[in-house]
This record gives structure tokens, sequence and C-alpha cells, in this order.
């Protein structure tokens, strides 16, 4: 009996062995692991994420920032010209220092309330120019301290008003 059985699955796998065999021909059936799935997964989800914050970095907050207002033009103020002598300690002769200034304001608008000032800024130009030595006025450095002090004594004079900068028009040391 057990050989009648044998040879009954021997030909249901022969008449199934060609139907088998095209199937397997036609695609091949694989599972693949679960962990595999979720490697990929994973890598998927990190690309995106990097993408998508790559993204918002460099496009995205740049288009939140708002218009730069147009920078107001400059306004200028001629000084007259300040000439002095310098003070010297045993000095053969006299050294004299040429002064062409003009002071840049922030507006228009402050123009009129510094002009009634200038005496007293040429007063205290005058002051602090008699009182340099030629050494104080050698090299950029010099001349950068000497705008500096002069653009503060100027920002005192004119209080509460404000002098952005003190420029030279020309600077002559004789």
């Amino acid at each position: 009996m057990a050989a009648k059985a044998k040879e009954a699955e021997e030909e249901k796998k022969a008449e199934q062995a060609p139907e088998a065999e095209g199937e397997a021909a036609a695609k091949p059936k694989r599972k693949l692991p679960l962990k595999l799935i979720a490697i990929a997964g994973g890598a998927v989800l990190l690309l995106g994420g990097a993408g998508g914050g790559g993204y918002y970095f460099f496009f995205h907050h740049k288009e939140a920032k708002p218009e730069v207002a147009a920078a107001k033009p400059a306004t200028f103020v001629d000084m007259p010209d300040v000439l002095v002598n310098l003070s010297g300690v045993g000095a053969d002769h006299a050294q004299y220092l040429k002064v062409k200034i003009v002071l840049e304001v922030p507006d228009a608008s402050v123009v009129p309330l510094i002009q009634p000032l200038m005496p007293r800024v040429l007063d205290a130009f005058q002051t602090y120019l008699r009182e340099l030595r030629p050494t104080d006025l050698d090299g950029s450095a010099g001349l950068y301290r000497l705008k500096e002090e002069l653009t503060r004594r100027v920002n005192v004079a004119v209080a509460p008003n404000h002098v952005t900068a003190v420029l030279f028009k020309e600077i002559v040391v004789q």
C-alpha cells in the first residue's frame, strides 16, 4: 500500500511539474527579511529629513528677511578753514596747521540746528588744535586720533544734536 501511495504522489508531481517549472521560470518569489526593510525605510527617512532641513536652512529662511530700506544720503556741512600755530617746545620757528573740515550729519533737518552753534564749534577746534605738537599728527594713526577727538568735541558743542563724522578736505602742516 505504501508503494501505491508513493506512485500516486509521483504522478501528481509529474503532472504539476510543467506548471511549476513555468511559474518558477517566470518569477521566483522570495520574501525580504524584516530587518532589511526597516533599514531601507530608515535610510529613506534620514535622507528625506536631511534634504528638507537643507532646503529650509539654505533657501527658506532667506525669503523671510524683510527688505532693507534704502540708505538716506548723508548731508555735509562745510566749516570755515582753520589756521593755527602748533605748540612746540624750543622750536626755532613756528609751525602752522591749516585744516579744511566738513561735518557729516545724519539728516538735513539737523543743519539749521547746528548753524547757530558754529562759533562754539570753531572755538572748540582752535582750542584743541593749538595744543597739538607736530609729532601728534604723524602717520595715519595721528590723523585718526585727531578725527575722533574733533568728532567728540563737535558732538559736545552741538548737543543734543549729533554729528556722524568729521571729514578732512585738506590738512597742511607748514
